[in-house]
């Protein structure tokens, strides 16, 4: 009989079966479930649900990971590089994902010592990780999901089409129709609780990949049609919008011989562009639209008078 280990951790009972699929193994449930001394039921829930994203399959009641798609070591410089940077990008998703992300990491690298350095603020989402499993299973399989919603004063039972997990200035939500009449919605993730399936599956033609990459914060808007915001930078601002753009829809209208410019992006919402002329006031200044420019100013002339 298999020496029972004391496996009590879903995550790290997942991590050594991914990791031995990985290697190669044909990996038993029977097996495994005398190994984690857990029943084979809860295997195979392991299988069919928790482990259902990656490449694997079941053959002569043993399962395998797909040949094609079996991850390496570190095939490359380039491989070893991406694997450095990720690691550091994890490290700033915070303390509880970052510490079972890095395990499933040093499955795939051998290394101590790591050149990269990152300084991100990315909200700790390790205390959901069920419901992201949950949502990630609905998402793919476009089924709608029945949960509790906790917004600034109560709860409620509502009904989901979910259609993406995304990350905005460090927060996660996940991106939905609601199932009564197909408005998009965004849901703060962590307010989502109790998550259950319905016999129901959704399709849908939403073009929210294209949207999701030209918005700038999760105010966007999918009802709106896009309009321009024109803004001049100063020298001091203009270097740091010519790195990093701060939309796919940024285009430089005009470059000044002082290193000025003017640029201008699409927005769909006064929201996506507001915060981030407040961060660089006072090396920046909206041309058009005036709403956005008497609304700023009108909210810096109430900050000093308070």
């Amino acid at each position: 009989m298999a020496y029972k280990h004391d496996y009590d951790k879903i995550l790290t009972r997942l991590t050594i079966i991914l990791s031995r699929l990985n290697d190669g193994e044909a990996l038993s449930v029977s097996e495994l479930a005398k190994e984690f001394n857990v029943s084979e039921r809860t295997v195979q829930r392991d299988f069919n649900e928790r482990l259902m994203s990656f490449p694997i399959y079941q053959d002569k009641k043993r399962w395998k990971m797909q040949q094609g798609y079996r991850l390496e070591k570190s095939t490359s410089v380039e491989d070893a590089v991406v694997l450095d940077i990720m690691e550091k990008l994890i490290e700033g998703a915070g303390q509880t994902f970052s510490m079972k992300a890095q395990h499933l990491l040093s499955k795939i690298k051998n290394q101590s010592l790591n050149p990269f350095y990152t300084k991100l603020d990315i909200e700790d989402i390790g205390d959901k990780l069920k419901e992201v499993q949950q949502l990630e299973r609905a998402i793919k399989s476009k089924q709608k999901i029945q949960c509790a919603y906790t917004f600034e004063t109560f709860s409620k039972t509502i009904d989901l089409k979910p259609l993406k997990i995304v990350n905005y200035e460090g927060f996660w939500y996940l991106i939905a129709l609601d199932d009564r009449n197909d408005m998009l919605k965004k849901y703060y993730l962590k307010n989502i609780s109790q998550i259950a399936f319905k016999q129901d599956h959704f399709t849908t033609d939403a073009p929210l990949d294209q949207l999701l990459e030209n918005s700038i914060s999760v105010w966007f808007d999918d009802k709106v049609e896009p309009y321009p915001v024109l803004m001049d930078l100063s020298p001091e601002a203009s270097k740091y919008f010519k790195r990093k753009p701060i939309s796919n829809t940024q285009t430089i209208e005009a470059l000044r011989d002082d290193g000025s410019m003017t640029v201008r992006v699409q927005i769909t919402d006064d929201m996506e562009i507001i915060p981030i002329i407040k961060y660089w006031i006072p090396h920046i200044k909206v041309l058009e639209p005036q709403r956005i420019r008497d609304r700023i100013v009108e909210e810096l002339e109430g900050y000093l008078l308070r």
